[in-house]
C-alpha cells in the first residue's frame, strides 16, 4: 500500500512538472513566440516629406525649417520620430526641386540640395495637411505646428486629412500651403503616374523627415509570410492611395495579383478595428513605426507583423528607386 502510494505521488508530480513545461497551468498566458514584441520584422520603407505650395514666401518656409532642425533634441523630447530627424536625409530627396526657404538653411549648414524652384507670395500663417488622426502624419505634424508656432514667426496649424494623395490636391486647389507625403507619392505627382492622370507641378520640397515603413499586421500567428496572404481577407488601404500601391506592389513581388486574396480598403484606423473585431485577417499600414493604430491593437491582445525577405527586399529596391530596406526592431509594439 505504501508503495503504491508513492508510485502515485510520483506519477502526479510528473504530471505538474509537464504542465508547467507547456505552459498547461496558465490559461490566460499569451502566445507570443511570433509576435512584434519578440522579433525584428524585416520589410522596405519611403520616405515621409514635407511639401510646401511653391507661394509660400520663402521667410516663412526658411523659419519652419530652421526652427525644427536647430531643436532636434527639443522636438525629440515631445515625439520618437523627432529623434531620426537629420539634415543630411532632410537634404537627400532627388527628382523633386526644394523649396528655396528650405534650400537656404540648407546650404547655410553646407549641404546643397539637388534643384531650387523661385518662390514668392503673402501666405500670413500655414496650415499643415498632414493624415488621419490615428497616424504618424497627424500625430508628429501636431508637434511640429506647435513648437514651431510657439518658437518662431512662423504661425502653423496641424489638419487632419486622408493621407498623401489628398494633401497633394489640398496644396494644388490652396486648401494647405505645406503638407505631408509619402516620397513614392510625391513623385507619381510631379511625373503624373499611378494616382495622377497629368503631373502636378505646383510644389516644391521642404524636407523629408523619416521613413515610411510598409507594416503589414495581423492577429493570426499563422500567417508568417506574404504568401500566407493569398485567399485571405486583407486590408490594402484606401482606394488608390500610397497604401494602396506599396500593398500590390508587394504582393506582386511575390507573384501575388489583387485578385488573389480578398481585397478590402480601409484607412490606418480601420483596418486596426476590423482586426480587433476579426472582420480581416491582415492589413497592410505605411507609416513611422510605432504606428498608434498598432498600438492601441496591441493593447488589446497579441499582434504579429509579416516579414519580407532578403530577396523579395532586393527586388522590391531593384523595381522601385523610392524603397529603402528597413527594420522594425522587436519591443516597437
Amino acid at each position: 500500500m505504501k508503495f503504491n502510494k508513492i508510485v502515485a505521488l510520483a506519477l502526479a508530480l510528473v504530471m505538474v512538472f509537464a504542465l508547467c513545461a507547456c505552459g498547461g497551468g496558465n490559461t490566460n498566458k499569451k502566445d507570443d513566440s511570433g509576435s512584434t514584441a519578440k522579433v525584428d520584422t524585416s520589410t522596405v520603407s519611403v520616405g515621409a516629406v514635407v511639401i510646401a505650395r511653391d507661394d509660400v514666401p520663402t521667410d516663412q518656409i526658411y523659419a519652419f525649417v530652421s526652427t525644427i532642425f536647430n531643436n532636434l533634441d527639443a522636438i525629440a523630447a515631445q515625439h520618437g520620430k523627432g529623434a531620426e530627424l537629420n539634415l543630411e536625409a532632410a537634404a537627400s530627396v532627388k527628382g523633386v526641386p526644394y523649396h528655396p526657404g528650405a534650400a537656404k538653411y540648407f546650404e547655410e549648414k553646407g549641404l546643397k540640395v539637388d534643384a531650387v524652384k523661385d518662390g514668392t507670395g503673402t501666405a500670413a500663417a500655414l496650415s499643415f495637411g498632414t493624415g488621419g488622426d490615428t497616424g504618424t502624419y497627424y500625430g508628429f505634424g501636431s508637434v511640429l505646428a506647435n513648437y514651431v508656432s510657439t518658437n518662431s514667426d512662423c504661425k502653423v496649424t496641424a489638419l487632419t486629412s486622408g493621407g498623401s494623395q489628398a494633401n497633394v490636391e489640398d496644396l494644388t486647389n490652396g486648401n494647405v500651403q505645406i503638407a505631408f507625403v509619402q516620397s513614392d507619392v510625391m513623385n507619381y505627382a510631379y511625373n503624373g503616374q499611378r494616382l495622377f492622370e497629368s503631373p502636378v507641378t505646383g510644389f516644391s520640397v521642404v524636407a523629408q523627415l523619416y521613413q515610411e515603413q510598409v507594416q503589414i499586421v495581423t492577429t493570426n500567428p499563422d500567417i508568417k509570410t506574404v504568401a500566407d496572404l493569398a485567399g485571405k481577407k486583407v486590408s490594402i488601404g484606401a482606394a488608390g492611395s500610397g497604401v494602396y500601391f506599396n500593398a500590390i506592389d508587394v504582393l506582386n513581388a511575390y507573384d501575388l495579383k489583387e485578385s488573389d486574396i480578398s481585397a478590402v480598403y480601409q484607412s490606418f484606423g480601420d483596418s486596426a478595428e476590423s482586426l480587433k473585431d476579426g472582420k480581416i485577417d491582415a492589413a497592410f499600414i505605411v507609416a513611422g513605426a510605432p504606428t498608434t493604430a498598432i498600438t492601441d491593437l496591441a493593447t488589446a491582445g497579441n499582434v504579429y507583423l509579416v516579414s519580407l525577405d532578403d530577396s523579395h527586399v532586393q527586388s522590391l529596391l531593384s523595381a522601385s528607386p523610392y524603397y529603402t530596406a528597413a527594420t522594425i526592431k522587436a519591443g516597437t509594439y
